[in-house]
């Protein structure tokens, strides 16, 4: 039978490494290439400008590579829930496909699809390529709970094996039964949307210097990958995090919207250190990717991954709850970033606060202190904060403590066009040393609060029987 096939890109804008788009084509006559801009993931309150301009840059080059088979992308607004149901009746589609996805709300959102799927007489196939391992069998391996060391997951992945090689992308012989319908209103209709669509202004942006998209992120990862040397050297974090050109890949971005393949990237890594001496995990950039693993591991098997309450494994502190002082600094932690990724932006604030992972809750990080350093002449705060550049180096890590004559001379008084600190760092962090010192002590004082007595981590999260989505991703699995 020759199907109708929707092929729904999320994360994974890519051609290359895509084995559930490989699936769509298996018998296919007619593809549907769809990407859907939900309000749940795609809204202003989360996403920032230039997060959008890289989504977009993203979805600009793939329906290019898409036009380069005979194909195209077509964008669709609305809930997922609601916008599938009519596609397929409307394109009679028979088969659906797409790209496994671990979080909380892509899990439920797939959930719900899939039944809707069925109710429509569509089969769904969906193949993992987010991640370098399937993640339940890494829990599997693991009797059933996340390993909260990273000691303990490199255990689990070398009886597991490297992870699969990457598969090409499709070619034109793979399309030659396959055409995509397309529409005189397709632009208007299913169109790649502006910045401005998106209610974003282009104005507000600076230079572009991470672009979107599938091509960019292969031409970045050629590059590194001609630096051997680099490569076969590198070691976190014996990197550079306010050098005034980036000391690292930067192909995070790449790998979180899946513009490049994760296990592409691995074995990219692995054919550079073939035969030659290089760095290993932890420290090695292998050793990065698997850090992604094991953050994606964590957040599938500890409830309530990206909360402190509620988190078996985190350490309950009787943290301030300012609301000036948490506006001023929550869209820091996700709006700003390029590379915003849900599980590795919980598990990395979770490690560096001490609460889960990491618990030397002593070793505070001084704004202050860390710069003088690192930057010495503050060259990194002069680029991102212009209005301090006047400043003498001695000041410019603390321009409130520099005379009124000094703040004059650089054009910039503290108060009136710089603010004032809200929190005295050497003050609040011995009050919050202390408070983590009391969290800790509760915490070995009762059973309950300990995560090594904690039932969901000793002896696993605790298993429904399993539904009818777990039974069918285990019989999809092996399509």
């Amino acid at each position: 039978m020759a199907h109708t096939c929707v092929h729904w890109f999320r994360k994974g804008l890519r051609l290359h490494d895509n084995p559930a788009l490989m699936a769509a084509l298996r018998d296919c006559k007619e593809l549907y290439p769809v990407f859907i801009l939900d309000p749940h993931l795609h809204n202003n309150t989360c996403v920032g400008i230039n997060r959008w301009r890289f989504l977009v840059g993203a979805l600009t080059d793939l329906d290019c590579s898409l036009r380069k088979l005979n194909s195209r992308l077509f964008v669709v607004r609305g809930k997922p829930e609601e916008v599938f149901p009519k596609l397929f009746d409307m394109w009679k589609v028979t088969k659906l496909t797409y790209e496994y996805d671990t979080e909380p709300y892509s899990l439920s959102r797939d959930k719900t699809v899939t039944t809707l799927a069925k109710e429509h007489g569509v089969e769904v196939i969906y193949k993992i390529s987010h991640t370098l391992y399937d993640i339940d069998r890494i829990i599997e391996e693991n009797n059933g709970k996340a390993p909260l060391t990273y000691n303990r997951m490199q255990t689990i992945v070398k009886t597991l094996g490297p992870p699969k090689r990457p598969i090409p992308a499709p070619t034109m012989e793979d399309m030659k039964d396959v055409k995509t319908p397309c529409l005189e209103n397709h632009k208007k209709k299913y169109g790649i949307p502006t910045l401005d669509e998106l209610d974003q202004d282009p104005a507000a942006l600076g230079e572009e210097q991470f672009p979107g998209g599938e091509q960019e992120a292969l031409k970045r990862l050629d590059g590194h990958m001609k630096r051997t040397g680099w490569v076969c050297g590198f070691e976190k974090p014996q990197t550079s995090p306010n050098s005034l050109s980036p000391s690292t890949t930067v192909l995070s971005p790449y790998v979180t919207f899946g513009c490049l393949s994760a296990r592409t990237f691995w074995w990219r890594l692995r054919d550079v250190y073939q035969g030659k001496k290089h760095s290993d995990p932890p420290v090695s950039l292998h050793g990065q990717l698997l850090w992604r693993e094991f953050f994606y591991t964590a957040s599938v098997g500890i409830p309530n991954f990206n909360k402190m309450e509620g988190n078996p494994v985190c350490t309950q502190v009787d943290w301030d709850a300012n609301p000036e002082y948490l506006a001023a600094w929550r869209e820091v932690f996700e709006e700003l970033l390029l590379d915003g990724d849900w599980a590795l932006n919980a598990g990395n604030w979770q490690w560096l606060s001490a609460s889960t992972f990491f618990h030397q809750f002593f070793r505070v990080y001084s704004p202050v202190a860390f710069g003088k350093k690192t930057d010495k002449n503050g060259d990194y705060i002069k680029k991102y904060l212009p209005l301090l550049k006047k400043f003498p180096a001695q000041y410019i890590y603390e321009p409130w403590k520099a005379p009124r004559s000094v703040q004059q001379a650089a054009g910039c008084i503290v108060g009136k066009d710089y603010p004032h600190p809200i929190a005295q760092h050497e003050v609040i962090s011995k009050t919050n040393i202390q408070r983590m010192k009391l969290a800790y002590a509760k915490r070995s004082a009762d059973p309950a609060e300990s995560p090594s007595k904690s039932p969901s981590i000793k002896q696993g999260v605790k298993r429904k029987a399993p539904s009818v989505f777990d039974m069918l991703k285990k019989k999809e699995r092996r399509k």
